[in-house]
């Protein structure tokens, strides 16, 4: 099939990459004039585990193209997907209006029948806001007729096919996906995208079909439930050490459950990223929007605020109230492992904090750094190499799970930091081996290991 899709960030690209690796011709729109020449020269503009191979080779095989010309992508297009930016506005809402700008240029430009397909994370209600753009534009363009002439039909046809997405899997979830949601009501738009998704469902998972409205709800209800779950955990774990329980062992207790499942339990600093805290957000300001308040979400926005930052607390009070000469060394700055994503990531949020409080900052990650670099300008120093960023450091902070921080050199890293002392924001070591080693530790949920002892400066 021909494609455009339009909007080559991370959902876009992915997307479009993915349809070119099944043999479909797929061309990607940008407004960024350099972006898309570095695009055409093979560059990849974000991190993502095996993205690059698909990328390289779906160029190289001429399947996959980039140009800033919307309308010679949609010319040859028979589906046209919409990957725009939906960021939340200062009342959390989503911003419509990149998605309904390209709708009015869409209803210019159309002269045959097109399946415009809504890829991005937008509200109830949207599709119908994006038919209508297009329909006023299309009549003022082709003299108020919704059709091309006799026998040739509607002009076009809108669907809702939600992505489920996971940074870092990205490229797994879209060739293997768990399901496929469609929303129309189009008989004709429904045997176009089956014969698109035939090729993601071979092993038979659904590809489930349903009304516009319905398929937007599901994107917004899926990530809700989940940024719950992880806040829920996140209370439990609080809770734990208030009265002296183990949060990994409640946890594994819960999580056996099958009615609750083990994903999503394991408790931290707080969710971020891209997908979470905006479409929590949206959805609570739709349902206020309809008269109806999402009380449960209120209350995980307030949750997750709190959380970001829950390790604040034992670091001043480990370092007597004062930060002031005290360095820490920061591991991870990406909101999750396998990203460069920085969006709502919990580091940004510490590092904030413990700037005002006097602290110097040295931060290393993996794939994250350049973008906190070039996005925040933090008054802080990177490090090249995970064990240089201890060098010097009264203690380390731990914000993101990546695998290299899991199974470190414990020697090493006791020969380079001033004090033996750790505050993991993700649990990743075992508190007997810390105990074992020597260090001070305080994680999320669990027995804090260690007493404090001179802090030396």
């Amino acid at each position: 099939m021909e494609i455009a899709v339009v909007g080559t960030g991370y959902v876009g690209l992915v997307t479009g990459t993915c349809f070119a690796e099944t043999g479909n011709n797929v061309t990607c729109v940008d407004i960024d004039a350099a972006k898309v020449q570095r695009m055409k020269k093979g560059e990849i503009p974000i991190y993502e585990p095996h993205l690059d191979v698909l990328f390289e080779r779906n160029i190289r095989e001429n399947r996959l193209h980039f140009t800033t010309d919307l309308k010679q992508a949609v010319d040859k297009a028979q589906i046209i997907f919409l990957a725009l930016p939906t960021p939340p506005g200062e009342d959390g809402s989503a911003d419509l209006s990149y998605v309904l700008n390209v709708a009015k240029e869409l209803g210019k430009i159309i002269t045959e029948y097109k399946v415009i397909v809504d890829k991005s994370t937008v509200p109830v209600g949207t599709a119908d806001k994006v038919k209508k753009a297009m329909l006023e534009s299309f009549a003022s363009t082709h003299g108020g007729s919704l059709n091309f002439g006799e026998g040739q039909g509607e002009a076009f046809d809108i669907v809702s096919n939600p992505e489920f997405l996971r940074e870092g899997f990205a490229v797994d979830d879209f060739m293997k996906p768990d399901r496929v949601v469609i929303g129309t009501e189009s008989e004709r738009a429904r045997k176009v995208m089956e014969e698109l998704y035939k090729a993601f469902t071979r092993q038979g998972n659904p590809i489930i079909f349903m009304d516009e409205r319905s398929a937007e709800l599901t994107k917004y209800a899926a990530n809700a439930f989940l940024a719950t779950k992880i806040s829920f955990m996140n209370e439990i774990a609080n809770f734990c050490e208030k009265v002296g329980a183990d949060v990994d062992m409640v946890r594994m207790g819960i999580g056996t459950d099958t009615r609750i499942g083990k994903r999503f339990l394991f408790p931290g600093i707080g969710y971020g990223g891209s997908c979470f805290p905006k479409d929590v957000q949206a959805l609570y300001h739709s349902g206020i929007e309809s008269s109806y308040e999402f009380k449960i979400l209120k209350s995980v926005m307030k949750v997750n605020e709190r959380q970001k930052t829950v390790l604040l607390g034992p670091i001043l009070d480990y370092f007597n109230g004062s930060l002031s000469n005290i360095t820490i060394a920061l591991w991870g700055l990406a909101f999750k492992p396998d990203t460069d994503d920085i969006r709502e990531a919990p580091a940004l949020y510490m590092i904030e904090h413990l700037l005002e409080a006097g602290a110097k900052v040295i931060a290393y990650d993996p794939e994250a750094a350049e973008n906190v670099q070039k996005q925040k300008g933090y008054n802080i120093t990177y490090s090249k190499d995970q064990y240089a960023a201890l060098d010097g450091a009264d203690a380390l902070l731990i914000c993101t799970e990546w695998s290299a921080f899991r199974n470190p050199d414990f020697d090493k890293m006791s020969s380079l930091l001033k004090n033996k002392v750790i505050f993991d924001g993700r649990n990743l070591y075992e508190l007997g081996k810390m105990k074992e080693l020597g260090y001070y530790y305080k994680s999320i949920g669990r027995e804090t290991i260690g007493i404090k002892e001179s802090v030396r400066v």
